[in-house]
């Protein structure tokens, strides 16, 4: 998810502040075997520890390394030495003991690990390097750029107290989540990390102080609060699987009173920095975490990697979808009515023919505790219809489905983390967020009614295949790995949100109109999210205004709409990524079918490709194959969205 996005103090590094270290985070219910045909890309020389060589594009051409290949190489290798959690991330496992150092002193090293590279990086002659260096180039210098972003102008680790919970649990739950190592050694890091947590702590006291004039956001101070508990958890997790295996593995229990140690050592800093948010941070906070439209603006900037997309530009597209989607669904809801409501006349307004139709949907749901087991199903069909139409080629990496861990809950809704580019053969967690405890039975059922059957059907397609697992997977095999460890939020969240529509387009559910409703209202949520980001962080967007739009404006539950308004305040611009992300991918399938149609000399040329009445629908296009058109797409990593324009139209 790839997310998020969800980046930490050590994480807003990100290109686009969305798909921090792998984690593709989704809605809830919105869209973070077999195998490939395509030979698999081995990183040579990388073991789970250490690095040989990071795997460059002319190593797999027969080539020699080149001059930019080695200074990438040296690039990674500080960069991952300067952020160890994003090294654990990626599969380089040299600092899994570490944490980054997080004082003044250590900022002032990173920023200059910043200026340093970017002037290096800009410094190659474009003449001297290939199109794929070109791009890494670019990407680089852009990740670069958003980190100075971060660490100078942004700076939620002052005001966010949420991004060190997020820290703290992604350093521990990477190490414990994935077989990479044995697991001696993994504990052995845990430990380094349990350890160096009281560091970590006292870093965060001295810097939860708000930002040059911004205070300390009150709300996420009450978030992290509620969060926090899970950084316990995963520490009794550790404890209890060392205390399983240690009667069988001498090894594990030769680390075990070292674990115990650190584990107390970290328990103690954790209580002590509760009781610090508790009786200092949260009296003292004030803010809401908007950032206002200057800000929002800039962070635009570094989120798509290009400053052709706008408040403006974004606001202006999604108002002309909202408005297409709309009647698009009222279209189908209308020739629904007779069928699904055959005792009640269809009323007049257009918005209650949506909602008869809508609601009748989503009285048909699964129980809170068959969530998972209906997601497991729904992926074994959504595979077979892959290979009986032969849409894209699967994969056969591991894939759990499961609920959402206690620490990364604040944004609800479902998430796929996948493994990093260097962690071959380590499993990828789709993960769906539980109802709370604490609900009552009406708000249980209204967002049962929200992840009714053809929801979940959807969110399948989104998080699992062909959506964020089966990308992530491409991603990790791509040559390139700036492109693999460096993941554009917009291209994955994009991507998920644009292949849901290309299934359908496909013919997958061709039979159940209702899924086809479904997918709109699905999408119409994509679109209500762009609105909902721009207008909290930038014009003020009461809780009120918000949830209107969703519910009446985007046929959403009550219940959703207000979490995801308060999703809306704990991220920013992330949101905007579904929408912007996908419509790019929609520009540029149309753009490959007008270049293949011109080139097979039909007498329409470009003109054979129609302009759709909503997005997706193009029907047949001479020379273009869906299968070769999102393979293509996927064989390079994920770029920001220019830098794919460029790899796959060769511009």
């Amino acid at each position: 998810m790839r997310p998020g996005q969800r980046p930490s103090p050590e994480r807003l590094v990100e290109p686009d502040f969305g798909e921090a270290r792998h984690v593709r985070e989704g809605e809830r219910l919105e869209p973070d075997d077999a195998t490939l045909e395509r030979d698999r890309l081995e990183a040579d020389g990388v073991g789970h520890r250490g690095i040989v060589r990071w795997p460059q594009p002319e190593m797999f051409d027969g080539g020699t390394v080149s001059d930019f290949a080695t200074r990438v190489d040296a690039f990674l290798s500080e960069y991952f030495s300067l952020l160890p959690v994003a090294a654990t991330s990626a599969g380089m496992h040299d600092h899994d003991g570490r944490w980054p150092d997080l004082t003044e002193g250590g900022r002032e090293v990173r920023l200059a690990f910043y200026d340093r590279w970017t002037d290096e990086l800009r410094g190659f002659d474009d003449a001297t390097l290939t199109p794929d260096e070109g791009a890494d180039r670019d990407l680089l210098v852009s990740v670069l750029d958003a980190h100075r972003f971060a660490e100078v102008d942004l700076r939620e680790d002052r005001w966010n107290p949420l991004e060190w919970v997020y820290l703290l649990g992604d350093g521990i739950f990477s190490l414990i989540s994935r077989d990479f190592a044995p697991l001696a050694d993994r504990l052995v890091s845990v430990a380094g990390r349990l350890e160096g947590m009281p560091a970590v702590l006292s870093a965060a006291r001295k810097s939860l102080a708000g930002n040059d004039g911004r205070p300390v956001a009150r709300f996420h101070a009450e978030k992290a609060l509620s969060q926090l508990p899970g950084i316990a958890e995963l520490i009794g997790e550790a404890l209890e699987t060392a205390a399983t295996a240690e009667a069988s593995d001498p090894a594990v229990a030769a680390i075990v009173p070292q674990l115990k140690a650190a584990a107390e050592v970290a328990t103690a800093a954790l209580t002590g920095f509760e009781r610090h948010l508790r009786d200092v941070v949260l009296p003292a906070s004030a803010g809401e975490g908007r950032l206002g439209r200057d800000l929002f603006a800039r962070k635009l900037l570094h989120t798509f990697g290009s400053d052709d997309v706008t408040i403006d530009s974004i606001g202006e597209q999604a108002a002309r979808e909202f408005a297409a989607v709309r009647a698009e669904m009222v279209l189908i809801a209308r020739e629904m009515w007779p069928q699904w409501l055959p005792d009640k006349p269809a009323p007049d307004n257009d918005s209650e023919a949506v909602r008869g139709i809508l609601d009748a949907i989503g009285r048909q749901h699964p129980q809170r505790d068959e969530i998972l087991d209906f997601c497991r199903a729904e992926l074994g069909r959504i595979e077979a219809f892959c290979r009986e139409r032969d849409l894209i080629g699967l994969a056969d990496e591991p894939l759990e489905i499961r609920w959402t861990p206690v620490f990364m809950r604040s944004f609800g809704g479902a998430m796929l983390n996948s493994p990093g580019p260097l962690d071959k053969g380590q499993k990828s967690f789709f993960s769906v967020t539980p109802i709370p405890d604490d609900w009552t039975a009406e708000q249980a059922e209204s967002y049962l009614r929200e992840d009714n059957d053809r929801m979940l059907r959807l969110l399948t397609i989104h998080e699992a295949v062909p959506g964020h697992y089966l990308q992530g997977v491409y991603a990790n095999r791509s040559p390139s790995m700036a492109r693999s460890i460096f993941a554009s939020g917009v291209f994955a969240e994009g991507w998920a949100v644009y292949v849901t529509q290309v299934m359908l387009d496909a013919g997958y559910g061709a039979e159940d109109p209702a899924l086809l409703l479904t997918h709109w209202k699905f999408y119409l949520r994509a679109v209500t999210n762009a609105m909902i980001d721009i207008g909290i962080h930038t014009a003020d967007m009461t809780e009120d205004e918000a949830v209107s739009l969703m519910v009446d404006g985007g046929f959403q539950e009550e219940a959703e709409a207000r979490a995801k308004y308060d999703r809306a305040r704990l991220s920013s611009t992330q949101l905007c990524t579904y929408f912007v992300g996908s419509m790019a991918m929609w520009d540029l399938e149309r753009e490959r079918r007008r270049r293949l149609a011109a080139s097979t000399g039909n007498a329409r040329g470009a003109g054979a490709v129609p302009e759709p009445r909503v997005v997706g629908g193009f029907g047949e296009t001479p020379g273009f194959v869906y299968r070769d058109h999102l393979e293509s797409v996927l064989a390079h990593g994920t770029p920001p969205i220019p830098i794919l324009r460029r790899l796959v139209l060769g511009d």
